[in-house]
């Protein structure tokens, strides 16, 4: 057997091990209803990394809880469609809404986001956070982050770029370079960031940033070319890739992370049981290798850390907003 065989056969067995440890202790916290399907809703199109990661962590999820896991994408209106239908469900654990920096961002992106992101749920869990990677087609002659702005300059507003929505990560990352830079480029908004990415491919637009682990495979593939990652650190995934601030821009990081959130009443011995769940299996080093494959990286943090997260995001929010002079829509 070789030494990957061998750490492999390691890691599948401690993950069976941990889920056969938690078995009898989440047996005893099981509502009378247990064994009905819950809806986990994902306010973005399938195949985003948001979805991806819930399908990762959703499946061993569903094992622990002895529970099916639904997975349903809702996108639209840069996840406040998502939102809006999840403040409305019942308050029984039996829907989840897939929430994270964005669903705090849009309480300053938007007038009227049709929720209160504080108010009307409970926050679980974190599960992963990411940055973003400005990308061009790879058959461009732009081949860094000063050829991109050169050629804006050059051409002021002929150039256009996509993001996933308004107030999305990636709009507002491109936003503030754009205005640290003085320079313009017309904004596209899309549905999600795998539609920037084929946007790109197409020709539709000049650039775009989405996150990592949308735009790694085709940047791995030679169909794209990266310039840049938004994080403070280089990615793992692309570890030749530099960041902004490498590129000159030291005070632009944006990382955006995600999680787990119920609608607002949601009886507490529900909550702890799922957060208890989630826990364990952030642990797990299959679900924690899945994440990290798709260039994220796990944030285990539980309630209480991503409530203050989530709660310090609007007015990182403001802030960006400021630098990049957009206002609420």
């Amino acid at each position: 057997m070789t030494a990957m065989n061998t750490r492999r056969s390691l890691l599948q067995a401690l993950g069976l091990a941990c889920l056969a440890w938690l078995a009898p202790a989440t047996a005893s916290a099981q509502p009378a209803d247990a064994g009905r399907a819950i809806r986990w809703i994902v306010p973005y199109q399938a195949g985003s990394s948001p979805d991806i990661h819930c399908r990762i962590v959703g499946e061993a999820l569903s094992k622990v809880l002895e529970q099916p896991i639904v997975i349903d994408n809702k996108p639209g209106a840069a996840g406040n469609l998502g939102a809006q239908l999840a403040r409305r469900a019942p308050a029984d654990g039996s829907t989840w809404l897939y929430s994270g920096s964005p669903l705090a961002a849009n309480m300053r992106i938007y007038k009227a986001p049709g929720y209160d992101a504080m108010k009307d749920f409970v926050h679980v869990s974190m599960i992963a956070s990411s940055d973003a990677v400005l990308v061009v087609d790879a058959r461009s002659d732009i081949r860094s982050v000063a050829d991109l702005l050169q050629r804006l300059r050059a051409k002021p507003g002929a150039a256009s770029y996509g993001s996933g929505g308004s107030g999305t990560p990636s709009h507002l990352a491109a936003e503030w370079l754009l205005q640290a830079a003085h320079v313009q480029a017309v904004h596209v908004p899309y549905k999600g960031a795998a539609a920037t990415v084929m946007a790109v491919l197409a020709g539709e637009i000049q650039f775009s940033l989405p996150i990592v682990g949308v735009a790694a495979p085709q940047v791995q593939a030679g169909r794209l070319r990266a310039l840049a990652v938004t994080g403070a650190q280089r990615n793992p995934r692309l570890p030749t890739v530099p960041t902004l601030v490498e590129s000159g821009f030291p005070d632009i990081t944006v990382v955006s992370f995600g999680g787990l959130s119920v609608p607002a009443g949601t009886p507490a011995p529900v909550v702890q049981r799922i957060e208890a769940a989630m826990r364990l299996v952030l642990a797990l080093p299959a679900v924690r290798e899945k994440i990290e494959a798709t260039g994220s990286e796990v944030a285990s943090g539980g309630s209480q850390a991503f409530t203050a997260a989530l709660a310090a995001e609007v007015p990182a929010t403001e802030r960006m907003m400021r630098a990049a002079a957009l206002e609420a829509q």
